[in-house]
């Protein structure tokens, strides 16, 4: 009995932290970090500010908790089309096709690259990608090298740069460029690391004319 109180205590526990979650998400979106206040949140979640600071310190803390959630949905999603049976290289690729389409959920490209920056830090920011959306990236770069179907190369400048393309081609979507083209020159860049490939010997590289 007093297992099945605990368990009850529990599960409306997490129900309420979800409750303030999404009611924060939704004012996050549709008015920013800057313009929402705690009264809205509860007053939004149906629930009190006690309730509120029960389960978070303050504002940003409950920001934090939006952000973690979004940057699990987008691993979950990337893992969830690249499976087993594809090629390192392969996977690779379609980890980044469902990053981009991840992304596309309203709201998640401002709250993932550009408020959460802005609110928790680039270091915070980092440290909760590296658990979720950078992770696996790195995993699937590991797992590529260590195949040998991608250049060994230093791992991780490797996902913090790559990442940064992928984030860079979200914001772009976001803006209302093309994906495709995007998404063409991304798939081009993780081909570019296959181990078949040499890079050109330093001083080959001549640029092309511009015209006048």
């Amino acid at each position: 009995m007093q297992e099945r109180a605990r368990r009850s205590n529990r599960e409306r526990s997490e129900e309420t932290r979800e409750k303030l979650i999404d009611a924060a998400r939704r004012l996050f979106v549709e008015k920013s970090y800057a313009e929402t206040g705690t009264p809205e949140i509860v007053e939004a979640a149906g629930l009190t500010r006690g309730a509120l600071y029960h389960h978070f310190a303050d504002k940003q803390a409950l920001f934090r908790a939006v952000v973690e959630r979004e940057a699990e949905c987008v691993a979950e999603e990337i893992e969830a089309e690249t499976g087993p049976d594809l090629a390192p290289v392969e996977a690779l690729i379609a980890g980044g096709d469902a990053f981009l389409a991840a992304m596309k959920a309203p709201g998640r490209t401002r709250l993932l690259l550009l408020d959460g920056p802005a609110v928790l830090g680039r270091a915070v920011m980092d440290e909760i990608d590296g658990r979720h959306g950078n992770r696996t990236l790195r995993e699937g770069l590991q797992a590529a090298m260590q195949s040998g179907a991608v250049r060994p190369l230093p791992l991780d400048a490797l996902t913090a740069l790559l990442g940064a393309a992928f984030d860079r081609a979200a914001l772009a979507v976001e803006a209302g460029e093309e994906p495709a083209a995007l998404r063409l020159v991304l798939a081009a860049l993780i081909r570019g690391l296959a181990a078949g490939g040499r890079p050109r010997p330093a001083g080959s590289y001549t640029a092309p004319e511009l015209p006048l």
